[in-house]
């Protein structure tokens, strides 16, 4: 299938915020020359707050940081130097993009971002390795999963826990039939935070907020808004159902084998707080996903152990980041797992040795990114699986939302007979923050 073609210069050339680098350098035409991808990697790092730095560290064994991009500058200055102080920054990831010679581009902006920075490196012939929640919407994630198809871009998602081998192993035990039938899987994740009402005020001179903003809707600054508390607005994450449910739902389905797939019927309740100007996601919330089967996968936020307990007919194990725990793991000592029945996508790595809480995941989810860029094989935390885990965490606040029960279509990926909850898939997006005026409507 022919690839399409950027269109990314006639949208910097409409938008109201167009680029201006923070640096320039006397290299910077040089370093835009190409780059072998037999030699070690280019790197350009989108987002350089917590989760960007941390990731990008687990990038540098196999490549080098060229370009840096944030639209808070004392973030952008502090990652710079953090990388050696050679990288050139930029306040818009587009003329972060335009370089010819970033081979791979790191994206950890606020979840209101990561699909439109995620499609225009695709269109910018860029590999990519993303922050979960891959999206902030259900559209979206059909429409970034349309364009890595189309543009042929490796894209990995930096859902990690594929690549621990704790919950490899429990997700291995179910798919082998050790639990019998599986009856009811439930995740438990931690309370959203509540605050506000916050004060108000003029953004700091070293912040570009309309960018942080996005397609988001134009509010006035405040900072409790932004960095990492940006998780507890709906306008631009959705609490700990999408943050940990990224991880822990995404397990379930890797269980039960849902990678391309999904529930048929969501009930959800939730309890919203009203304070002016405050975090708007639930003080406490539940959530039943169910599977076509009968199959339940339970959401609750009332536990203190997060994990993921999966429960069957002849037994149940539970995991998290401690480990895997349960009957039919200790029978595994005696009865081990044919590797021909129960084998799961794993890195053939060496270091890749299962033990109780591997520090090692999130090394080996970057190694298995590298090693897909130059393969070109599928990462393990794909964009088709990792749609469908966001989707999940998306159905679930949806119901929430809605305040009802919701049925749902996964193969059509719609609801059933609802036209008001098929209204909720995408959200209005800001003028010169559209998704679609970056060419990706042409798909």
């Amino acid at each position: 299938m022919k690839k399409l073609k950027p269109t990314r210069r006639q949208f910097v050339a409409t938008s109201a915020a167009a680029f201006i680098p923070y640096v320039f350098t006397a290299n910077a035409q040089e370093a835009d020359k190409p780059k072998s991808k037999n030699d070690r990697l280019t790197i350009g790092a989108i987002g350089m707050k917590y989760r960007g730095t941390f990731v990008t560290r687990k990038a540098l064994p196999y490549g080098d940081v060229v370009a840096i991009c944030d639209v808070d500058r004392q973030v952008a200055e502090k990652a710079k130097d953090d990388f050696g102080g050679k990288a050139v920054l930029y306040e818009d990831y587009r003329a972060l993009l335009d370089r010819k010679d970033v081979d791979v581009v790191i994206i950890a902006s606020p979840d209101h971002w990561h699909a439109a920075q995620a499609i225009d490196a695709c269109f910018a012939e860029k590999d990519v390795f993303c922050e979960k929640p891959l999206t902030l919407t259900i559209a979206e994630g059909k429409l970034l999963r349309k364009v890595v198809k189309q543009t042929g871009r490796v894209v990995q998602v930096g859902n990690w826990r594929r690549s621990d081998p704790v919950f490899r192993q429990a997700c291995e035990i179910v798919r082998a039939g050790r639990l019998g039938r599986v009856q009811k899987v439930t995740v438990t994740m931690g309370k959203n935070e509540i605050g506000g009402p916050f004060v108000t005020k003029e953004p700091p001179a070293h912040l570009n907020w309309d960018m942080w903003l996005g397609q988001a809707p134009q509010v006035p600054y405040c900072s409790e808004r932004c960095h990492h508390n940006f998780r507890w607005w709906f306008a631009y994450a959705g609490g700990q159902m999408t943050d940990w449910g990224a991880h822990f739902l995404d397990i379930a389905q890797w269980g039960l084998g849902m990678d391309d797939s999904g529930p048929v019927e969501i009930d959800s309740k939730a309890t919203f707080p009203e304070i002016e100007n405050g975090y708007d996601v639930p003080t406490r919330y539940w959530a039943r996903l169910t599977y076509a089967g009968g199959i339940d996968v339970i959401v609750d936020d009332s536990q203190t152990r997060y994990g993921i307990m999966f429960e069957g007919d002849k037994g149940r194990i539970f995991v998290n980041d401690g480990g895997v725990f349960g009957k039919p793991v200790e029978q595994l000592k005696d009865n081990p797992l044919p590797p021909e029945d129960y084998k799961l996508y794993a890195h053939d790595d060496l270091s890749y040795v299962p033990k109780r809480g591997s520090s090692l995941a999130p090394e080996n989810h970057v190694r298995n990114f590298v090693d897909c860029v130059k393969s070109g094989n599928t990462p393990i935390s794909s964009v088709g699986s990792q749609h469908r885990t966001a989707s999940l965490c998306h159905l679930g606040n949806l119901s929430m939302r809605l305040g009802r029960k919701l049925r749902w279509d996964p193969r059509a990926e719609q609801f059933v007979g609802d036209d008001e909850a098929d209204q909720w898939l995408s959200r209005t997006q800001r003028e010169s923050y559209q998704i679609s005026s970056r060419g990706s409507s042409k798909i």
